[in-house]
C-alpha cells in the first residue's frame, strides 16, 4: 500500500497572494556544489529523505531564474510577454499534439547553452528575408541565393548556428537543413564544422526530426568532425526528445567506447530520455550513480530531469525526496522544478499537498503561470474534485494569466464530463474568439462528454463537422468513438468506426484495447474482455493495471441481456495462427464480437454457468499479472473486494481473496478478518491501513471504502460495514456527508449508503432523546441516477427505497427532486420514539470469531488458464 503522507514543504502565504517583487535575472548563478558526493537516499520509495534534507529551509537560498513578463499583470508571465521565437514554440506545444505534462517540461526562459550566442546584425537581417521570402510552396530552395548574397557578411559559425537555432524555432527545419549544409562547405576548421553539426543536431532533435539528425551525426562522424562529445550529447539528447531511450542508450556506450568522457550535457541528456522514454527510475537512478562516479555535479537541469521521471511514473515519495536533496545541494529551483513536482504530486495523487506546494511558490518568487494552473486543473479533474477545478479557471483569468489551448481543452472537457454542454460549447466558442481554433483534443472531450450522457445523434453529428473541418481523428478519437458505442449498446456503429480505424493504417495500441475492454467489461461481457486481453498480449502491447482492473471489476455484473450466445465457443475454436491476423476482417476478433453483439443473440446460458466461467477467467487474469509482474494498486484492490460482493456463494469469494491476499497481505489481513468477524483482531491493523487510503485522492480512497463496504454487506457483516463508513466518515473520505438535516449518500456504494443510513438515524434519535428538536424538514440524496437507463432509478435510489421501505421509515421521494427522500421532523421524531424502530436500527453480524483463525471455507488455490 501507499507509504504516509510526506511533511509538507515550507508554506508562509498563500498562493493566491501575487503581490511579491517579481525577480528578473537572465543569468544562471553557479551553483554551490560540495566537494564530497552527497549519499543520496532518494532512490527508494519507501526510504525517507536524508535526515539533514527532510525539510527544506523556510526560504529561497539562491537567486531564481523567472521569465520576465511585461503584461499588464507585472506579476505574471504571459505569452504575449515572451520572444517572438518562444512564442512560437509556445503555441506550437500547445497545439494538441502535445499534453501539459509535456509542456510543463520545457525551460522556457533559460539562457541557451549552444554555440554560437555572439551573433551579428547581418545574421538577424539575413534571418529576416528568410523568412518573409519563403515560398508558399514551402520550398526552401530560395535560402541557397540568400546566403550566396550574405556570405561575406555573416560573421563565421558565430552567425550559422543563430540561423540554424532560429530557423529551427519557426519549424523551418529543411531552410536549416540547406543553411548547415552551405555553412559546412564553407567552414574549414574542424572543430568550427563539429559546432555547427551539433546545432544542426540540436534543432532537428527538438522538432522531432530524430532520423535525419541521426544522419547528420553519421556524416559528420565520416567526414571526421562529428566524434565529439558535443555532437553524441546532442543525438542522445535528439533521441531523448523522441522517447527513444534505447536508441539514446545506445549511443551513451559507442560514445564511451570511442573514450570520450561524458559530460554534465551527456548525462542530463540520457536522464531526460528515461523520463520521456518510460525507462523507469531505476534506470535514471543508476545513470546518476555513475555520473556522481565520474566526478559529475548535478545540476539543476539534472534534478529537474530527475523529477520529470517521477512525475512520468507516479512516483511522488521520490520527486518529493529528491526536491529536499535538491534543495540541501544548493542547487536553485525553478518554474519546471515546481511545475513537474507539482505534476508528480498529481500524478500520485496528493492533491492537498500540490495545493501546499503551489502556496509555497510566491515564497520563493516563482509566481505560478498557464502551465502550472494546468497541472493542478488537470489534477483536480482527475481526483474528481471539479468544482475546484473550475475555480482554479476563475483564479487564473483573475490572475491575468491567458488561458493556453490546453487550459481551453481542459475546461471544455471538465464541462462536457458534467454534462454542461451549453458551457462546454461557450469555452469552445471563446477559445476561437482568442484565435485558437478547436482541434482534435477539444473533439475529442466533445465526443466523450455527449457520449457519457447517451446522446449518440450528437455524437455522430461532432464526429462529421471534426472531419469536415479536415481535422484527423488520431487513435483516442476511434478508442472513444468505440468505447462510447459499445457502451450504449450501439455495436454496428461500433463495428462501423473500427472498420474506418482499419482503413486508416492506424496501430491500436494500449489505451484503444483497455477502452475496448472496458465498455465490454461495462456491458458484464468479461470472456469477451478476456480474450482481447490475450489479443493484446499476442501482439506485444503490454496491457497496464488498468486493463486489467477493469476486466477485475467487471466479474458478477449482469450482461444485460446481451451476452451473445456461443461467442465464447466461436473464438475459443479459432486456432492462434487465425486468431491474431489482421490481414482478413474475417479473423479480426473484434469484428466477429460486435458481428455477434450486434446480431442481438441472447445469452440462454445460466447466470450460475456464467459466474463459474467468469470466475475461471478472472483467475487467468490474476496469473497474467502475476506472469508480466503487473504491479497492482489500490484500485485493484478495490476491484477484487467487489467482485467478492458479487459472488453467490462464500466459496467463490473466497478464491478472490486468496488473489487479494498473494497480492497484499496487510488488505488481505483486514478484509478477511473483518468478513470472518475478528474485528477485535484486526481492528488495529484496519486502522493503519485507513491511514495509508487516506492520503490519497478522494475518489480513490472512497472506491476503497465502498467496495470493502460492500462486501461485507453482501455477505452479512453489517456492524462491520457500519464501523468501517463510520471511519470513512470521520476521515472525510466522502464530502458533506451528513448533518442533522441531511445525508448525502450519492458518492457511496449501496452497501456503504444502507450502513451510513443506519448509523444516521441512530445519531439523529440520540438527539430526539435528548431533548432537541429536528429541523423541519429532513433529507436523503441519492443522486439522480446519471448512469441509469432512466434517470432517478439508479441503483442506489432503489437499494435506499428498499431498506426505507423495509424499516417503516416515513421518507417518501420529494416530487421536485427524484433522487431525493424528505420527511418532516416531526413525522420522523413520532416513528424514532417508538419502541420497535431501536430494534431495526441496531445493526449486526451474521459471523463472529473472536480467535484468530484463517477462512475456513476457503478452498485449494488453483489457476485456471483462459
Amino acid at each position: 500500500m501507499a507509504s504516509s503522507t510526506p511533511p509538507p514543504l515550507t508554506t508562509t502565504k498563500p498562493y493566491q497572494n501575487h503581490h511579491l517583487p517579481h525577480h528578473h535575472n537572465h543569468q544562471t548563478h553557479p551553483h554551490n556544489h560540495r566537494q564530497s558526493v552527497h549519499h543520496h537516499q532518494w532512490t527508494s520509495l519507501k526510504k525517507p529523505p536524508p535526515r539533514h534534507a527532510a525539510k527544506p529551509p523556510p526560504g529561497p537560498t539562491t537567486t531564481t531564474t523567472t521569465t520576465t513578463s511585461t503584461s499588464t499583470n507585472p506579476n505574471f508571465p504571459s505569452l504575449s510577454s515572451l520572444p517572438p521565437s518562444t512564442k512560437s514554440d509556445l503555441s506550437a506545444d500547445f497545439s494538441g499534439r502535445r499534453s501539459t505534462r509535456f509542456v510543463s517540461k520545457l525551460h522556457f526562459g533559460r539562457p541557451k547553452t549552444a554555440f554560437g550566442s555572439r551573433h551579428t546584425s547581418s545574421a538577424e537581417e539575413a534571418l529576416h528575408l528568410a523568412i518573409r521570402h519563403r515560398s508558399d510552396d514551402n520550398n526552401s530552395s530560395h535560402i541557397d541565393s540568400l546566403l550566396l548574397n550574405f556570405q561575406h557578411k555573416l560573421s563565421g559559425t558565430d552567425d550559422y548556428t543563430f540561423l540554424l537555432r532560429e530557423l529551427g524555432n519557426r519549424g523551418e527545419y529543411s531552410m536549416a537543413m540547406r543553411c548547415f549544409e552551405f555553412a559546412v562547405r564553407r567552414e574549414r576548421r574542424r572543430n568550427e564544422q563539429g559546432k555547427l553539426a551539433s546545432t544542426m543536431i540540436s534543432v532537428l532533435g527538438r522538432l522531432g526530426k530524430v532520423d535525419l539528425a541521426r544522419k547528420v551525426f553519421d556524416t559528420a562522424v565520416v567526414e571526421g568532425y562529428g566524434n565529439t562529445v558535443y555532437a553524441y550529447s546532442a543525438l542522445i539528447s535528439a533521441y531523448a526528445k523522441s522517447g527513444c531511450c534505447d536508441e539514446a542508450i545506445k549511443v551513451f556506450e559507442t560514445m564511451k567506447s570511442c573514450n570520450l568522457k561524458p559530460n554534465l550535457v551527456t548525462y542530463n541528456a540520457l536522464i531526460d530520455a528515461c523520463g520521456k522514454g518510460g525507462a523507469g527510475f531505476d534506470l535514471a537512478s543508476e545513470i546518476f550513480d555513475e555520473m556522481l562516479g565520474n566526478g559529475v555535479q548535478p545540476d539543476r537541469i539534472t534534478f529537474n530531469s530527475l523529477l520529470a521521471v517521477c512525475s512520468g511514473a507516479g512516483l511522488w515519495e521520490t520527486a518529493r525526496n529528491l526536491f529536499s536533496e535538491m534543495v540541501y545541494r544548493g542547487i536553485e529551483q525553478d518554474i519546471y522544478t515546481y511545475n513537474t513536482l507539482l505534476d508528480a504530486a498529481c500524478s500520485g495523487g496528493q492533491m492537498d499537498v500540490a495545493f501546499e506546494i503551489m502556496s509555497e511558490m510566491p515564497t520563493k518568487h516563482i509566481l505560478p503561470n498557464e502551465v502550472t494552473y494546468s497541472i493542478m486543473i488537470r489534477g483536480c479533474a482527475k481526483a474528481g474534485r471539479l468544482d475546484k477545478a473550475l475555480s482554479l479557471f476563475n483564479e487564473m483569468k483573475f490572475a491575468g494569466i491567458n488561458l493556453d489551448r490546453v487550459s481551453y481543452n481542459t475546461l471544455l472537457a471538465i464541462y462536457a464530463s458534467l454534462g454542461r454542454f451549453e458551457e462546454a460549447l461557450s469555452v469552445g466558442n471563446e477559445m476561437e474568439s482568442m484565435g485558437i481554433k478547436k482541434d482534435v483534443v477539444t473533439y475529442n472531450a466533445l465526443l466523450d462528454g455527449y457520449g457519457k450522457q447517451g446522446k449518440y445523434d450528437k455524437v455522430k453529428e461532432l464526429f462529421s463537422e471534426m472531419k469536415a473541418e479536415r481535422l484527423s481523428p488520431n487513435l483516442l478519437t476511434y478508442s472513444t468513438l468505440i468505447s462510447v458505442y459499445s457502451k450504449g449498446g450501439l455495436y454496428k456503429e461500433a463495428m462501423e468506426v473500427y472498420n474506418e480505424f482499419k482503413q486508416k493504417g492506424l496501430k491500436a495500441d494500449v489505451v484503444f484495447y483497455s477502452k475496448l475492454i472496458d465498455a465490454l467489461c461495462k456491458k458484464g461481457l468479461v470472456e469477451s474482455s478476456a480474450l482481447l486481453l490475450d489479443e493484446m498480449t499476442e501482439k506485444g502491447i503490454q496491457p497496464n493495471v488498468v486493463t486489467y482492473n477493469s476486466i477485475i471489476n467487471a466479474f458478477g455484473q449482469s450482461a444485460t441481456g446481451e451476452c451473445p450466445d456461443g461467442i465464447i465457443e466461436s473464438l475459443v475454436q479459432s486456432s492462434p495462427s487465425v486468431f491474431f491476423q489482421e490481414e482478413n476482417d474475417e479473423d479480426d476478433s473484434i469484428i466477429k464480437i460486435f458481428e455477434e453483439l450486434a446480431a442481438e443473440s441472447s445469452c440462454h446460458s445460466k447466470q450460475d454457468n456464467r459466474i463459474g466461467q467468469e470466475i475461471s477467467c478472472i483467475l487467468g487474469v490474476f496469473q497474467k499479472m502475476h506472469n508480466l509482474r503487473i504491479k497492482p494498486n489500490v484500485v485493484t484492490f478495490s476491484a477484487i473486494l467487489n467482485a467478492c460482493s458479487r459472488c453467490n456463494s462464500f466459496e467463490e469469494a473466497s478464491m478472490l481473496l486468496e488473489e487479494l491476499r498473494l497480492f497484499d497481505n496487510q488488505v488481505y489481513g483486514v478484509a478477511h478478518g473483518l468478513l470472518m468477524g475478528q474485528r477485535e483482531n484486526v481492528w488495529m491493523q484496519a486502522l493503519s491501513l485507513f491511514d495509508e487510503v487516506k492520503q490519497m485522492d478522494s475518489s480513490t480512497a472512497s472506491a476503497f471504502y465502498n467496495a470493502l463496504t460492500d462486501m461485507l454487506w453482501h455477505f452479512g457483516q453489517r456492524q462491520g460495514a457500519q464501523l468501517v463508513v463510520l471511519e470513512g466518515k470521520q476521515r472525510h473520505v466522502w464530502e458533506n456527508t451528513w448533518s442533522d438535516s441531511c445525508l448525502d449518500l450519492h458518492l457511496m456504494s449501496s452497501g456503504a449508503a444502507r450502513a451510513m443510513v443506519h448509523a444516521w438515524l441512530l445519531n439523529i434519535r440520540s438527539v430526539v432523546f435528548e431533548g432537541q428538536e429536528l429541523p423541519k424538514l429532513l433529507s436523503i440524496l441519492t443522486g439522480w441516477g446519471k448512469h441509469s437507463k432512466v434517470v432517478g432509478d439508479g441503483t442506489l435510489k432503489r437499494a435506499i427505497e428498499t431498506l426505507l421501505v423495509g424499516m417503516g421509515a416515513p421518507f417518501r421521494v420529494a416530487q421536485c427532486n427524484i433522487g431525493r427522500f424528505t420527511s418532516t421532523g416531526a413525522l420522523v421524531t413520532a416513528w424514532l420514539r417508538e419502541l420497535e424502530t431501536l430494534k431495526v436500527l441496531i445493526l449486526h453480524d451474521d459471523r463472529k470469531h473472536t480467535g484468530i483463525g484463517t477462512l475456513e471455507l476457503r478452498p485449494p488455490f488453483q489457476t485456471i488458464p483462459l
